[in-house]
């Protein structure tokens, strides 16, 4: 099996695993590749693979890492976490478990669940998919942004907030759910809107269907920012239009016999 390792670069804990993780599953026959820049390729790369010949990926670290890797692959390939951070919602495995999980695993056998992405659109010009959320969210503190949403070409909602992430189902167990978001199963397909610290009480999060056309306006002369998945991407201006849309290319998460819903329970007692 063609294994692409991708550890996090600034915590050694996690690089020197995965060196040792890289070791035994050559050891067994499989040809593995750490990702370029990671330091580690010494011994272990004999040839480079391309993301499209890698079977699987493994990313070592915390959500942040795997929110990394999932925007760097093209095309997207199956991808298993290892726990290296605090919460790890998109980890399924912890270190102690990894190598005997990953070493029994055979390209034609794996089972992989899919994980809606979105496709961020502002004023035609296109930017990076998310996994969890895009954020929109004011430069100046204590500056309040005004947002018009409109779905299927209809205004349905103006928010007064600081800002609003839109976030994917995956993503509602992260920043969306900090600001008062439902958690929502990720099998469900859907546009979750949550406006951060509105000015009406009366402003709540909305589930937009993802098979709905779905933007958002900026009102607002005052500076706003895009983040997308934790990285900033650009700024906003007043009239700039926020189109969202289901990504073509879903992430692939391998299955690790980890209920979602147990899972939720379990991470949130560590909070």
């Amino acid at each position: 099996m063609k294994i692409k390792i991708i550890p996090r670069p600034d915590d050694m804990r996690a690089v020197e695993y995965a060196r040792e993780l890289g070791m035994k599953l050559l050891d067994d026959g499989h040809a593995v590749w750490f990702e370029e820049g990671s330091t580690l390729n010494e011994p272990a790369c004999i040839f480079p693979l391309t993301d499209a010949e890698a079977d699987i990926a493994v990313v070592i670290g915390g959500d942040g890492s795997v929110l990394h890797a999932v925007q760097s692959m093209k095309p997207q390939i199956p991808l298993v976490g290892i726990n290296f951070g605090r919460v790890g919602f998109l980890a399924d495995l912890e270190s102690d478990e990894a190598y005997s999980f990953i070493s029994q695993l055979k390209p034609d056998t794996i089972e992989t669940e899919s994980r809606m992405r979105i496709q961020i659109v502002v004023d035609q010009q296109v930017y990076n998919c998310a996994l969890n959320e895009a954020v929109i969210v004011t430069e100046r503190p204590a500056k309040m942004l005004q947002f018009s949403v409109i779905v299927d070409g209809i205004h349905v909602e103006t928010f007064r907030s600081d800002g609003l992430i839109l976030s994917t189902p995956t993503g509602s167990t992260a920043y969306a759910m900090s600001a008062g978001g439902p958690i929502v199963d990720p099998k469900v397909k859907g546009f979750l809107l949550v406006p951060l610290a509105p000015f009406m009480l009366s402003s709540r999060p909305h589930l937009i269907s993802s098979e709905r056309n779905l933007s958002v306006q900026l009102d607002s002369y005052k500076p706003a920012n895009l983040v997308i998945d934790g990285k900033f991407v650009g700024q906003l201006h007043n009239k700039s239009l926020i189109t969202v849309k289901e990504s073509p290319e879903p992430a692939l998460f391998i299955n690790a016999n980890e209920n979602f819903f147990r899972k939720v329970d379990r991470k949130l007692r560590t909070l």
